[in-house]
């Protein structure tokens, strides 16, 4: 067993794993898994730069994660991986030596294809032995920056990443005024539809999207969707963990999702609030992609680039001690 710790520091969100690896048994078990909206991303595509209070939140998150960190005796074994948002900023280097002073490891700013890896081990370590799931499997990582698509068996075949994610479509398409449209109009849901369509051509220029057998979704515009085809009374991991949500019901929700306003998006107990402003983005993201593909459902996965992150620490801390 080796403790490793992973964090995973998206456009929308910053997570925490510190988990027990058996690189013999191929068996995460996790001490502590956590998840802070901190919304890096905010306003990245217009200006280019990280905002201050965004750092802060995210400095704030890590210093709680610090902790953790420290109290399970992970500090020796600890990955820090940033993803789209801050790729794309041109002050990158305040949000590096904030991490650096904080958790005392310096960020990877990994790029689009190692995201996509990462996620693919993630989602799939578990799933390669089930007779009732049909490989190669295509990942779906719909995140709040950008979206990686992974076809793959037990390795990865091809991998792309897109700009397209729910806090990038939302601020793109969904904003007038310094504020979400409250619902959207026929003709920026119509545009953002566009803008998504697009990046799916990119991807498929490199991914073969309409060769998997079986679409497997990530991050929190998936687990959200499938919390609410299961009219769950609270998110429960367990409950939507592996859980399966057909093309029909996504569609239904989505619909809903871009009809509603702010007050009945949150009123939904099992969404996180940080997502009640962007999850109708992501959900069309979704129902989009399993059009494209002909995905009759999704297998919705908790496991995803987090837990490929922390299967990373555990190999090199395994060929270290060899």
């Amino acid at each position: 067993m080796t403790r490793v710790a992973a964090v995973d520091c998206g456009t929308n969100s910053i997570r925490l794993l510190v988990a027990d690896a058996d690189p013999a048994t191929g068996e995460l078990t996790d001490l502590d898994r956590r998840m802070t909206i901190v919304r890096l991303g905010q306003g990245v595509d217009r200006t280019g730069r990280l905002a201050p209070e965004a750092l802060e939140r995210t400095f704030s998150a890590c210093r709680e994660y610090a902790q953790i960190v420290e109290k399970h005796g992970a500090s020796e074994h600890l990955r820090f991986v940033a993803t789209s948002a801050s790729r794309d900023a041109e002050n990158r280097n305040d949000f590096v030596r904030g991490v650096v002073d904080i958790l005392g490891v310096e960020p990877e700013v990994i790029t689009g294809d190692q995201e996509a890896e990462f996620s693919f081990t993630g989602a799939t370590k578990e799933l390669t032995g089930r007779a009732d799931l049909h490989r190669p499997f295509l990942v779906v990582d719909i995140g709040g920056g950008s979206t990686e698509f992974v076809v793959g068996d037990d390795h990865v075949r091809a991998a792309r990443s897109v700009d397209v994610g729910c806090v990038r479509m939302t601020e793109r398409h969904l904003v007038r005024g310094g504020a979400v449209t409250d619902p959207p109009t026929e003709e920026q849901i119509a545009a953002m539809r566009a803008d998504i369509e697009a990046a799916l051509d990119r991807a498929e220029e490199t991914v073969p999207l309409r060769e998997a057998r079986t679409l497997v979704g990530l991050a929190g515009s998936v687990t959200t969707v499938s919390a609410i085809a299961q009219d769950l009374p609270e998110y429960d991991s367990a409950a939507i963990h592996h859980s399966r949500v057909s093309r029909e019901r996504v569609r239904e929700i989505t619909e809903w999702l871009l009809r509603s306003t702010h007050a009945e998006r949150a009123a939904v107990r099992s969404m996180h609030p940080g997502r009640v402003d962007v999850i109708g983005a992501g959900a069309l993201v979704l129902l989009a992609i399993m059009e494209r593909t002909g995905a009759e459902e999704v297998v919705v996965s908790e496991h995803d680039i987090l837990d490929g992150i922390a299967w990373s620490v555990a190999q090199d801390s395994s060929a270290a001690g060899r």
